[in-house]
């Protein structure tokens, strides 16, 4: 972990030596890189660049995140106000330092790519992770026997019809709405009738029970054929790519626990709202991987990629409030 806390000088110093980049990144002594914005003079253009070379987190200090202020505060992959929140944040990088590095150099990437693209850019990244040591250390730690048996009656995902409006509703509460993939294969199915019925002009998306969705179903991971099969099934069955295609009709209502997916896939709504208990969360790196539903696309073009970075290295649950202030929903119901 690095020992020091760089200023601007010693980082415009690093992007002018050819080859630093090699010292930090995973299995280095600096698995993250911590920048003081407010110490040092004002660093060029060529030094921001440079920035985004880095492969690890960049750590902005002196500037809440998601403000854009500079162009080497807005280089930086997230930004936090204090030393000791920037070293919280180093502290869960350094347990799965690639998937920390392959999830900023996704978001840094995907900045500029169609949707689609991007979308692809981040199967191909959660698949890369899938085959790495993190991922597999977390997942032989925690596999489970067998998939959850759900105690639920009816179909996956509830449709239901009046006039020009339709009705979706996550309908596995004894499992939390889990994304299985009965959730996963109900949820494209129900939204490509919404995208090809043009007189459906509203769809209100729902979950029974305590909450919206606690997201991937950790009973079923590890059950892909491989991750290369698990990316083509990405390609051809993922909600939220459906979801977007049909935004502009479907409203996402929101309540209680939205964890990973539960919040990634619905985040692509036109329109998302929530109930004040409401809580969202990005655990996804403490298992060596990085959101994978869609939610490295469709949360940063929400809040912005700093704040889409924070609640992932972070980990921390964040509520209705702050939710609305960045953008994540568009109202409290």
């Amino acid at each position: 972990m690095p020992l020091t806390c760089l200023d601007i000088d010693a980082v415009t110093a690093l992007a002018q030596t050819p080859g630093s980049v090699a010292d930090f990144g995973p299995d280095t002594a600096s698995p993250f890189l911590l920048l003081r914005l407010d110490r040092g003079r004002t660093a060029d253009t060529a030094t921001a660049d440079w920035l985004r070379t880095v492969p690890c987190p960049v750590i902005g200090i002196g500037s809440a995140p998601g403000a854009g202020g500079d162009d080497l505060a807005a280089a930086c992959d997230t930004c936090t106000v204090t030393l000791d929140d920037a070293e919280a944040l180093g502290q869960n990088i350094a347990r799965t330092p690639l998937a920390a590095m392959s999830f900023v150099q996704l978001l840094r990437l995907s900045e500029s790519l169609p949707l689609a693209d991007a979308l692809v850019a981040e199967s191909l990244t959660y698949s890369t992770l899938q085959t790495g040591p993190e991922y597999r250390r977390w997942l032989d730690a925690n596999r489970a026997a067998a998939p959850f048996a759900h105690r639920d009656d009816g179909p996956a995902v509830i449709v239901e019809r009046e006039g020009a409006r339709v009705a979706l509703t996550l309908n596995r509460p004894s499992n939390r709405n889990g994304m299985t993939v009965e959730m996963r294969d109900a949820l494209v199915e129900a939204l490509q009738l919404v995208r090809a019925d043009t007189t459906i002009e509203r769809a209100i998306l729902t979950g029974a029970g305590k909450c919206f969705s606690t997201g991937g179903d950790l009973t079923e991971f590890g059950s892909a054929p491989d991750p290369v099969t698990a990316h083509w099934v990405r390609c051809l069955r993922l909600p939220g790519r459906e979801l977007a295609a049909c935004a502009d009709r479907v409203e996402a209502q929101l309540h209680g626990a939205c964890i990973g997916s539960g919040i990634e896939f619905p985040a692509f709504a036109g329109r998302v709202t929530a109930d004040a208990s409401t809580h969202f969360q990005l655990p996804e790196l403490k298992f060596g991987l990085i959101p994978g539903a869609g939610g490295c696309v469709s949360i940063p073009r929400r809040i912005g990629r700093q704040r889409t970075a924070w609640m992932v290295l972070s980990g921390r649950r964040i509520g209705a409030r702050q939710a609305l202030d960045w953008g994540l929903i568009d109202a409290i119901v």
